[in-house]
């Protein structure tokens, strides 16, 4: 269970995280300063399991992976937007960061209250009222990606024959 940070449409990787930061790519420094263009309390008030709702859009701008990392480092659980920028989805998923696209979601969750992701399911529960809104869940090889951490320790489990196979069982 997590609080919910809301935000609007086009949320960009340099507000995610600015690039005077990018003189580094250690997470938890990364995670220090991620959405503070946007939010100068995001991360001294975020918790472990918090979820971002966004608009459309979201990542939008450069390619950086330090986004996706930051909001990751910083305990984010996942995101839930209308739509992601294709290279931040991928990004994403690259580093082990959950997303989903759900409107229905973005529309009805406000700031600060309290919801349950499932992303097996590809559910967002709505702690208060227990409404439940429907994203499509990931396949079976990027569930396996984003519980290994991202895709170089699913590659490094892959190939030493401890990470899933294209089902999602496990062969250790």
């Amino acid at each position: 269970m997590g609080r919910v940070w809301k935000y609007g449409d086009d949320v960009n990787t340099d507000v995610i995280i600015p690039a005077r930061y990018l003189f580094t790519s250690d997470p938890q420094e990364l995670a220090a300063h991620c959405m503070e263009d946007l939010d100068p309390d995001f991360a001294a008030n975020v918790r472990p399991g918090d979820v971002i709702v966004a608009g459309r859009n979201f990542g939008c701008g450069s390619s950086r992976e330090h986004a996706p990392v930051s909001i990751r480092a910083a305990g984010v659980q996942c995101v839930i937007a209308v739509s992601f920028a294709r290279i931040f989805y991928r990004n994403a998923i690259n580093v082990g960061l959950p997303i989903l696209e759900c409107p229905e979601a973005v529309q009805a969750l406000e700031h600060g209250e309290e919801v349950e992701v499932d992303l097996e399911a590809g559910t967002i529960r709505r702690t208060a009222t227990g409404e439940v809104f429907r994203a499509a869940p990931f396949p079976p090889f990027m569930q396996e990606i984003l519980r290994c951490g991202g895709l170089v320790e699913y590659a490094r489990r892959r190939l030493a024959g401890t990470a899933g196979g294209p089902a999602g069982e496990s062969r250790s």
